[in-house]
């Protein structure tokens, strides 16, 4: 609701301030104050076509359009200066007000007049009057020098570029195996933003590219304030059961930075991180880290559950509102192989069939297969035997909701039945069962939210009850036992989430370009994995 607030005062102040520029352009008045009609004799004034004005409904592309039409009104005062350009392009009412209270003069509509000096100059050049040509030359306010034309094809390239990258597609590299044989460690993806509803930018002080973090020292790219409200434009799509997302860390909110790895300040409290990296945070050596939604770090699962579903895991098996769900592809766990005596699995079994190694002694060998692999190990090898690796089915953390009396005895392999939450439900609020609705109610949906005596108030206000605002997705792994996913951290809120997995434009063999391309992989789609 902010957006729309600052965007529509913003609009209000531009059609007035056209109201008071239009009559020095010969135009009347009370056109500014007319939407649609506003654009068009804008166009008008600067000669450009008056069909020009529709290309403002597209999004995004009305962008580039407004501040195109905005240089060109300044230029039809005879003002070619880059400030001056800069100026009507950053905020045009403030600038169109000072043009019409000021002394500057409506000289002619820009672009007709500048296809007249360079078809003038053209004709002179033609008819070989080089003194004319000369005179033309100096004489011209578009000839730009070669620093301004290098700063501003820069400055357009970054804007349109950080546009790009904020509305529609953006690059992620796949840093981690929990998606593993689906999405490789290495494989770099075009995420659509479109598809499941652009969102519009909440922080908006940044380095332009950049996520997060600066590429060098230890700062954020940003800064916290000023910012704008949750705000996300329909969406093409929906998300549905088994569709990639990609998404911000539900608990990125409050982080430490470690070399090689993020951890949560929920991490810290549920004795999560290795004992080096908690003493660590615990010794003042590393300083807490509060993220914006927009800012908290990217994350790519599968989305197993959406909001009103109820999930299960049974021996490995997700169960969706009581029915088995269809397994990805290649799905995998954790198993021991083990191979006939006197028989070593060598690296080229390895490497031939992309296996991914947790530890080998001798026959034994500790990987995270999927069926494919399975069955091409037992073809390759007669009497070799893969059990599950026991150790892999324990949690090592808590499961969500890190409550004993909900999730005491839950594991990776047996989990639930957990209910994912949906807009518009209003739920029962327990001793027993606030684990699941605390965080929900309190960070997420921006309440004050307060616990007292047995008691829960909300604004304030004592209650049993609460409706549930947004909807929420359970997102998982394909590489089950080495995924850290919604079974540590829980519901994955709308407003977290970014776009779909588009397709691989590049990959790397282990994220190691040394190690060689997966050809194979490059440009495939990635939303069939």
């Amino acid at each position: 609701m902010g957006v729309l607030i600052f965007f529509l005062i913003s609009y209000i102040l531009l059609s007035v301030s056209l109201f008071f520029l239009f009559p020095k352009a010969g135009e009347e008045g009370w056109k500014g104050l007319v939407p649609g009609l506003n654009f068009i004799t804008w166009c008008k004034i600067i000669g450009q076509k008056s069909t020009h004005a529709a290309w403002l409904l597209f999004p995004i592309v009305n962008i580039f359009t407004l501040a195109g039409m905005c240089v060109d009104m300044a230029r039809s005062f005879n003002k070619f200066s880059f400030a001056d350009a800069a100026m009507s392009v950053i905020y045009a009412p403030a600038y169109f007000f000072k043009l019409a209270f000021g002394d500057d003069k409506y000289v002619g509509p820009a672009i007709t007049l500048e296809k007249e000096h360079y078809a003038a100059l053209d004709a002179a050049s033609a008819a070989g009057k080089s003194r004319e040509v000369k005179k033309l030359q100096a004489n011209s306010p578009y000839k730009k020098g070669p620093i301004r034309e290098w700063t501003e094809a820069i400055i357009f390239a970054v804007f349109a570029a950080a546009f790009i990258r904020m509305f529609l597609i953006e690059a992620y590299v796949i840093p981690t195996g929990s998606m593993e044989g689906s999405l490789l460690v290495g494989d770099y993806l075009f995420v659509s933003k479109a598809h499941y509803g652009i969102r519009t930018p909440q922080t908006i002080a940044m380095f332009p590219l950049l996520h997060n973090r600066l590429p060098f020292g230890e700062a954020e790219s940003y800064l916290e304030s000023p910012k704008l409200p949750y705000f996300r434009l329909p969406a093409i799509e929906t998300i549905d059961n088994n569709d990639p997302i990609v998404f911000n860390y539900p608990e990125g909110d409050s982080v430490y930075i470690l070399p090689g790895r993020t951890y949560s300040i929920y991490d810290y409290k549920r004795n999560a991180m290795p004992p080096r990296a908690a003493a660590a945070v615990k010794s003042g050596q590393v300083e807490l880290v509060t993220r914006p939604v927009d800012k908290m770090d990217h994350y790519v699962k599968r989305c197993i559950a959406i909001a009103g579903d109820s999930l299960e895991i049974r021996d490995q098996q997700v169960f969706i509102n009581g029915k088995a769900a269809q397994n990805p592809t290649k799905v995998q766990f954790s198993y021991t192989v083990t191979s006939p005596p006197g028989v070593i699995i060598n690296q080229k079994m390895i490497d031939d069939l992309d296996l991914d190694v947790l530890g080998q002694n001798g026959n034994k060998l500790i990987a995270n297969l999927n069926k494919i692999q399975i069955e091409a190990l037992k073809a390759k090898m007669g009497g070799v035997t893969i059990e599950d690796y026991p150790i892999s089915i324990q949690f090592p953390i808590s499961a969500f909701p890190h409550d004993k009396k909900i999730s005491g005895n839950w594991t990776r392999d047996n989990f639930g039945p957990i209910w994912i939450p949906k807009a518009g439900v209003t739920v029962d609020l327990t001793p027993d069962n606030i684990a699941l609705f605390r965080r929900l109610i309190d960070v997420y949906e921006g309440n004050d939210f307060v616990e007292k005596d047995g008691k829960f108030f909300i604004n304030g206000e004592e209650t049993t009850k609460y409706t549930i605002k947004l909807n929420y997705y359970w997102g998982m792994g394909d590489n089950r036992h080495n995924s850290e996913d919604s079974r540590v951290w829980g519901y994955i809120p709308e407003t977290h989430i970014v776009g779909k997995p588009w397709f691989i434009w590049f990959s790397t063999k282990d994220g190691n370009i040394g190690k060689g391309i997966n050809w194979s992989r490059l440009f495939s789609g990635a939303e069939k994995m």
